[in-house]
């Protein structure tokens, strides 16, 4: 009996362990080219470079999907990134575009916050449901001026504005997507407020 031969190589800093399927005495079915993995036979040169690009999350190619365009979600990003901040509101400002006519106040944020508490005026579109139809339903033109805000925008009521990560915030996402579907007029409300003490008003089941 000959001893199996090992062959150790580092891809990446992931350790591969290959072992010839060639070796006498190996278990049956193999001898054959071929390292059966669960009952199914792979080609033994491409096996283990598989598993190693698989594990380490890189895809021997691109997976195609027409319908995810990752590199245009970064080119918005990168692109929109100086023209958000400018659009980013002081609550004074936020306030006096608010009473402007045609205005489109959007809450992306769930059904069950937006009930319990939302700013007067506002109208729910949760971001899950963002398609170009429905926001076509909500925003009748493209360069109609937007507000958006979020849960990080207010504190001292924790679940109708739940707080999510600072790089997670819903804004972010939201003036993004809007982006994407070519609305061109969105504004944010900036600040972290006080819901106790912000002059912007509220409606919902848990105002008084």
């Amino acid at each position: 009996m000959k001893p199996i031969q090992k062959m150790v190589a580092i891809t990446s800093g992931i350790l591969v362990l290959g072992i010839p399927a060639f070796c006498q005495d190996a278990p049956p079915g193999t001898g054959d080219g071929f390292v059966h993995l669960g009952g199914s036979a792979q080609p033994a040169s491409t096996s283990a470079e598989t598993r190693t690009l698989r594990s380490s999350g890189h895809a021997a190619s691109p997976i195609p999907n027409r319908l995810i365009d990752y590199a245009e979600f970064q080119h918005i990003i990168v692109v929109s990134a100086a023209e958000r901040e400018r659009r980013r509101l002081t609550e004074d400002e936020f306030w006096a575009n608010m009473k402007q006519t045609g205005v489109i106040l959007l809450d992306a944020r769930s059904e069950v916050r937006y009930r319990l508490r939302h700013i007067k005026g506002a109208v729910n579109l949760p971001f899950t449901e963002f398609t170009a139809s429905s926001l076509g339903g909500v925003i009748p033109r493209k360069d109609s001026k937007v507000l958006i805000y979020c849960n990080n925008n207010f504190w001292g009521s924790p679940t109708a504005f739940a707080s999510k990560a600072p790089a997670a915030a819903l804004n972010l996402s939201t003036y993004t997507a809007l982006q994407a579907y070519g609305y061109t007029n969105v504004f944010e409300l900036g600040p972290l407020l006080n819901v106790s003490s912000t002059k912007i008003p509220f409606e919902g089941t848990e105002v008084k």
